[in-house]
């Protein structure tokens, strides 16, 4: 046994000088294929190197017309969206809430202030975005009320610079149901809230109505009612002595506010809207529409489309700039309106208002929030 097995070794001993030849063979093979692999790859870098760099260069010779607008929509990364949701919401407290009526005003609108230091994550947004509302109470299904969205009233600093509240610009909703009066469930809700009271806040959401970050941007803001209230964020950015020194952003382009109201008692932060008419006249226009006050060209009640119809010929010279963005905030009712406008505005320049709209609108230059 012992004598067979040494044989079987020396056997398989004298065979590994044959598998060594074998996988050398094999190595070598092997290791010829890959350099010719690799010859060929180097071969045909350069090309594939030439292709992309024509892709690359090939992007500048896209032009656009001058008298059209830019298509490439800026995207706006550092945005805070949705820090509090529905299930998980904040709850602030109330610190201010007044009306924002003189006497003989149509209906109640009131600004209301709330306190952001408890909130944790930190509750920030900018301007031009939105807050969530979750009134208190249930709906006839004993189920809780639905969350409301309301535009942002304040600067990213707040009423006070400080940078720890929130502000908003509420109607209360009124309509007639069977011959009752129907009270809107939120806006009466924040309407009727006072100092100390603590509300659910969600959000913050929306990027559409952002400020451009340009600091030579021209903004024109068409608004109605409450639809102010981005206007309002936006302008005291703009005009706000405290404002542009925390922002180091010093505005130098035009800003144009279309405004309308049924009444002058109706007009909103009119103050402040004076006084940077007087501080900015260079910088700021301000163009009313008193629909129970004032008559259009035609006898009949003044919107603020008849306003947008008057100052076509304006208006569109800083469309055609590139530098120009058009907001637009208020009732859903007002887009026809403001669309037929714009159409007749177009006209009398040569334009086409349904072609020219949705390039404004993928240039990012045409921001419209209505409810």
């Amino acid at each position: 046994m012992f004598y067979s097995e040494a044989k079987v070794i020396a056997g398989g001993l004298a065979h590994i000088p044959i598998v060594i030849g074998v996988f050398y063979f094999i190595l070598t093979f092997f290791n010829k294929r890959a350099l010719e692999f690799d010859e060929s790859n180097k071969s045909k870098k350069p090309e594939a190197k030439k292709v992309i760099e024509s892709k690359t260069e090939s992007k500048p010779v896209v032009t656009v017309k001058s008298e059209s607008p830019k298509t490439v929509k800026k995207k706006h990364a550092d945005v805070p969206v949705n820090i509090y949701r529905p299930k998980t919401p904040f709850e602030g407290t109330v610190t201010g809430n007044y009306s924002l009526l003189k006497e003989g005003a149509i209906g109640r609108v009131n600004h209301i202030t709330f306190d952001l230091k408890e909130s944790d994550p930190f509750l920030n947004y900018v301007e031009g975005q939105s807050i969530g509302i979750m009134p208190a109470g249930e709906d006839a299904n004993g189920k809780p009320h639905k969350l409301r969205l309301y535009s942002i009233a304040s600067t990213r600093h707040g009423d006070d610079f400080q940078g720890n509240t929130v502000s908003l610009c509420v109607r209360q909703l009124q309509y007639e149901k069977d011959g009752e009066t129907v009270n809107g469930v939120c806006s009466t809700y924040l309407c009727d809230i006072k100092p100390g009271d603590k509300v659910k806040i969600t959000g913050p959401v929306g990027k559409e109505m952002l400020l451009p970050e340009e600091e030579d941007s021209n903004i024109v803001m068409l608004a109605t009612g409450t639809g102010i209230a981005p206007m309002r964020a936006y302008l005291r950015r703009m005009f706000e002595a405290t404002e542009k020194e925390k922002n180091k952003w010093n505005f130098k382009g035009k800003a144009w506010l279309f405004m309308g109201a049924p009444k002058s008692a109706n007009l909103l932060y009119e103050e402040d809207l004076q006084r940077y008419l007087e501080n900015y006249p260079d910088n700021f226009k301000y163009t009313k529409a008193i629909s129970r006050e004032q008559q259009n060209s035609k006898g009949g009640r003044m919107y603020i489309q008849d306003r947008v119809l008057e100052s076509a010929n304006e208006l569109f010279k800083m469309i055609e700039d590139e530098k120009t963005h058009i907001y637009l905030c208020g009732l859903k009712g007002m887009e026809p309106g403001i669309d037929e406008a714009m159409t007749k505005a177009a006209e009398e320049k040569g334009l086409n208002w349904s072609e020219l709209r949705p390039q404004l609108k993928k240039a990012g230059r045409w921001h419209v929030e209505t409810y």
